[in-house]
């Protein structure tokens, strides 16, 4: 969410940040809008400034036995007057508002310009792709073999887009989010949340999936969304509150099931568990000081990065272009790692920047101890990892040749020292 003043002040770098989002100039419009909003909200100041001076009259006038008859009706008329400006100024607001809410962040400098993933930077790899004496396979066709993965009874239950796993799949997943969390936890300080999977409009409306995005999510009967990532009420857990500077940074993880429709993915990798409706991921989530943001969105990257790189697992950083990121985001790494069965890099989390834009949102601020007021606070949010897909990554960079897959070396005190996950196990 913007504020009207920042565009008001800087016209020409909104548009072109706006530009660079894809889309057409539109300062001009919002600033008549903002114009308007002044002149009437002007106008009922100066009105309310007048009533009171009415007001003053009319008790002196009945203080000296005088009569205030005419003090009286013009006191009606200026409140009927005054009802009327202030509805008028509600209604500018509202659709500067409404203008504002689904536009996208601006892009940081050092963020390259593109429309689509060819204009991503490689930032860095880690690890090298395995090479096997057998032709690999995808992770669907080692979950037929070891007959741990059923798409089709998914189906029958749920519909497409889901999975059922068992026996040591299932418990490789759980080996995977036991050891992110722990890790997180441990090692980099970020505190374990288990927060509600169901929020409210303005939870959603906070964090940038509502207005725009209300197709890609799940709303019950109820009126409450599922949430389509543990970002939404890990970063609203600061909603409309004042955080003492010296509490910052705030860092949290959560472990949660993530919904979504899927809906702008028709015909987008259709097979297997690459896309899901349902899944469980890992979420960071930092809340900042301003001036410390850029420096907690290179800590959360390597605080990801760790994860792949204890897994052994290959991967490279990559730095999104305008075109890819999301629209809450000002900057964006995305973790892709290697995927043997598809010969291709594909992402694995995502790690963003948001600036100001959510917590603009959200209401939610900081106060320093030197400081008469307060400001706005800078989240920032990425998958640690989603554990779906990191599932993947593994079945496929280390299965062998007899079907089975070797266990990686961290995750072996989580399966109660298992090696090796093969048929039957």
């Amino acid at each position: 969410m913007f504020d009207i003043k920042y565009i008001r002040d800087n016209p020409a770098a909104f548009d072109q940040g706006m530009k660079r989002r894809g889309l057409e100039p539109m300062a001009a419009e919002l600033l008549k809008l903002d114009q308007k909003w002044r002149t009437v909200q002007t106008a009922a100041e100066q009105n309310q400034a007048a009533r009171g001076k009415l007001g003053q009259e009319m008790a002196a006038a009945k203080a000296k036995g005088g009569n205030a008859a005419a003090l009286m009706r013009q006191m009606s008329e200026s409140k009927d007057k005054q009802a009327v400006l202030e509805a008028e100024a509600g209604r500018l607001r509202a659709t500067i508002d409404a203008a504002l809410a689904p536009l996208p962040n601006l892009p940081a400098d050092d963020v390259p310009e593109g429309k689509d993933a060819s204009s991503n930077k490689l930032m860095r790899e880690g690890g090298k792709p395995p090479q096997f004496s057998f032709k690999a396979k995808d992770h669907v066709g080692i979950g037929e073999t070891l007959s741990m993965m059923d798409f089709e009874r998914a189906t029958k239950m749920s519909g497409s887009r889901f999975v059922v796993l068992s026996g040591g799949l299932a418990r490789l997943e759980r080996a995977l989010s036991a050891f992110m969390l722990d890790l997180h936890t441990r090692d980099f300080g970020y505190t374990e949340i288990s927060p509600p999977y169901l929020v409210r409009d303005e939870a959603a409306f906070g964090t940038g999936q509502l207005p725009k995005f209300a197709d890609d999510l799940f709303r019950t009967t109820t009126g409450l969304w599922l949430i389509p990532t543990a970002e939404v009420p890990l970063t609203n857990l600061v909603r409309d509150e004042i955080t003492d500077q010296a509490r910052l940074p705030l860092r949290f993880t959560a472990l949660t099931p993530c919904f979504r429709s899927e809906a702008g993915a028709a015909g987008k990798d259709t097979r297997g568990m690459i896309r899901q409706h349902q899944f469980s991921k890992v979420e960071l989530v930092s809340i900042t000081h301003p001036d410390h943001s850029n420096d907690e969105h290179e800590r959360m990257t390597k605080c990801a990065e760790e994860v792949l790189k204890r897994l052994k697992l290959p991967y490279r950083v990559m730095l999104l272009c305008t075109g890819e990121m999301g629209a809450a985001a000002r900057k964006t790494y995305d973790l892709e790692v290697w995927l043997p069965g598809q010969g291709a890099y594909r992402e694995i989390s995502s790690c963003s920047n948001c600036g100001d834009y959510q917590a603009r949102r959200m209401g939610a601020r900081f106060k320093a101890k030197d400081e008469k007021g307060t400001r706005f606070v800078h989240t920032l949010n990425g998958s640690g990892l989603a554990v779906g897909r990191a599932l993947i990554a593994v079945m496929e960079n280390f299965q062998q040749q007899d079907g089975s897959i070797a266990v990686p070396e961290v995750l072996q005190p989580y399966m109660g020292g298992t090696k090796t996950i093969a048929a039957g196990s």
